[in-house]
């Protein structure tokens, strides 16, 4: 027997099944983004500075709410436009929110629609915003800027896609640079995909490099590259504003031509033992035809186990390090895998749907901030013990939790799952945030 209210299951007739539980969700951990979001000021930053082109006179939506909801629907994993009318009524979202009910599907998308070249500059004053904020907290005495390049598919003819043959796939060719010491992701650009990874490079790290220069002149400035990024005016950049480097350059006659006494001794290793693992280390000045003065060229070759070819590696550097020193230094960034795997796989970067170029740009940049306020939230929040899990586990274990909304006079009480069991984390998380000391302006 059943009524629209209440079903019995037939695996067994002590089931009885309706929807009268109550205001429940599923995402109750938002609780605590939502507490670190606020203790950081960034509800704050994203109302005093963003705002799109809109000309109406009165939204029962307005764009910085429109913002935080993006945000927190990220955080959720409802990444896509159309997840916006699936949780409306979500108590917990409406209720961090301050709403009875979120903008709808057509709203966000329109908020999309709405941004431009200007919104892009908003993003960039809000991440600097945020890194002047955390830098309060802790101000570090290194930056070690990590730079590469991904591919973000595309769909159908958007504006920008291209065909990019060092990934044989269509897509928008976006240049990153993260800290590697910290995992932060500090600028993200979107290219065409057409484009290659070095063009318009010293472009994309100027601003960075100028504002910890004026910013916090304290910090000393790292970066490595790969080969894709070995362009004269990134190393002219560097140095004009004493920034350590240390790119790979790609082999050519040249290059193998002036490590050939290092490969003559080698061979002669080699010959005694051709079975094991051989390496050998030496550096050079070097001065390509488009560098404005001779550079140092640090080098490694090596001679795989069982395998009778040598393995060049050449990186262009201004640090005074020992040569194995250099190649252990730039071959550590394989971290930079990581990062990207996360910021694609844990908040769908590639979320580049629209048509227009500037309007993918934007989704490019909330992303990336959503990533961001998720890595300092792991850093500064969150248990030691969880201090390295990455987001789709925090979400399993900590935001993904089952709750139960009720609404008094006076109060908003969320109740938590009883048999959740990561009570003792959460109540962590809670006191690691009120003891962050923020100077907020």
């Amino acid at each position: 027997m059943h009524s629209l209210k209440e079903i019995q299951l037939l695996c067994n007739k002590q089931f009885k099944l309706s929807f009268s539980g109550g205001e429940l969700s599923s995402d109750g951990g938002l609780l605590m983004i939502k507490e670190f979001i606020s203790a950081l000021g960034i509800e704050k930053i994203i109302r005093n500075t963003f705002k799109t082109t809109d000309t109406a006179l009165f939204r029962e939506h307005k764009d910085h709410e429109n913002l935080l909801q993006m945000i927190y629907q990220i955080f959720g994993t409802y990444y896509e436009d159309n997840c916006a009318d699936e949780i409306r009524k979500d108590p917990v979202m409406s209720a961090i929110l301050g709403k009875e009910a979120l903008a709808s599907q057509p709203t966000i998308s329109r908020f999309f629609n709405r941004m431009d070249d200007a919104t892009l500059r908003q993003f960039d004053t809000m991440m600097r915003e945020l890194r002047k904020t955390v830098y309060s907290i802790n101000m570090p005495e290194y930056v070690l800027f990590d730079i590469d390049s991904t591919l973000l598919p595309t769909y159908g003819s958007q504006e920008g896609e291209g065909f990019n043959y060092h990934y044989q796939a269509h897509g928008y060719h976006p240049k990153v640079c993260f800290d590697g010491l910290t995992g932060d992701l500090l600028r993200a650009t979107l290219y065409d995909g057409t484009d290659y990874c070095s063009k318009d490079s010293a472009d994309f790290m100027e601003p960075l490099i100028y504002e910890y220069k004026k910013n916090y002149p304290s910090i000393k400035q790292f970066a490595r590259a790969d080969s894709g990024f070995a362009a004269p005016e990134l190393y002219d950049l560097f140095e004009d504003n004493e920034v350590k480097y240390a790119i790979r350059l790609k082999i050519n006659k040249t290059l193998t031509a002036m490590g050939q006494d290092k490969a003559d001794a080698l061979m002669t290793v080699v010959k005694r033992n051709a079975v094991d693992y051989a390496v050998t280390y030496g550096e050079f000045m070097y001065k390509a035809g488009s560098w404005r003065s001779e550079r140092r060229v640090v080098f490694k070759i090596e001679k795989p186990a069982n395998q009778f070819t040598f393995m060049y590696t050449f990186i262009v550097t201004n640090m005074e390090m020992e040569p194995y020193q250099v190649i252990s230094y730039y071959c550590n960034r394989g971290r930079m895998e990581n990062f990207i795997g996360e910021c694609k796989d844990g908040f769908d970067f590639a979320s580049v749907s629209s048509k227009s170029k500037v309007v993918n740009a934007n989704r490019l940049q909330l992303h990336t901030l959503v990533y961001n306020i998720f890595n300092l939230f792991r850093r500064l929040a969150l248990p030691g013990q969880m201090s390295k899990h990455l987001i789709d586990t925090v979400r399993l274990k900590l935001l993904k939790i089952a709750t139960k909304v009720v609404h008094s006079g006076r109060y908003i009480k969320f109740n938590l799952c009883s048999s959740c069991p990561y009570k003792d984390e959460v109540f962590q998380i809670f006191k690691n945030i009120w003891q962050l000391k923020v100077q907020l302006e």
